[in-house]
């Protein structure tokens, strides 16, 4: 499966009658941002704000560019303030792709990780500076 479509699916009507509601997502993807920036050899993406179907697009090609340019990525994810499992989507494929860390989840991040398993998958760390040493 192509990694847009992975990341990406697409809505669509059950009957083509009515397009398909506003959603709570669509205020999440005013408020998440990503920065970029190099930290101790490592490429870091830092994420702020709320990531679901309707807010991954930046993020995901943010952490495609840079598992494609950097031997070493940071995901700083002290900053999600949501997550689902479009973001756990995300991270597994960026994983599979490139040499991804992520660094001071939030609570709630953390606790989907666990709950999932995902943090036996990702390597996880509590500062952005352990990452990068790493």
């Amino acid at each position: 499966m192509p990694w847009d479509e992975a990341v990406m699916p697409r809505l669509m009507s059950n009957s083509g009658e009515k397009p398909l509601p506003k959603q709570a997502g669509d205020r999440a993807a005013e408020e998440a941002s990503v920065i970029q920036y190099p930290w101790h050899g490592a490429w870091v993406v830092a994420a702020h704000g709320a990531y679901d179907l309707h807010s991954i697009t930046p993020l995901a090609n943010a952490l495609r560019t840079a598992v494609d340019a950097h031997p070493k990525v940071v995901l700083d994810a002290s900053g999600i303030t949501f997550a689902d499992s479009t973001l756990l989507n995300l991270l597994i494929l960026t994983h599979q792709t490139g040499n991804l860390r992520v660094a001071a989840p939030s609570h709630q991040l953390q606790r989907l990780c666990e709950i999932t398993a995902v943090d036996t998958v990702l390597e996880i760390r509590q500062t952005v500076d352990d990452a990068a040493a790493s």
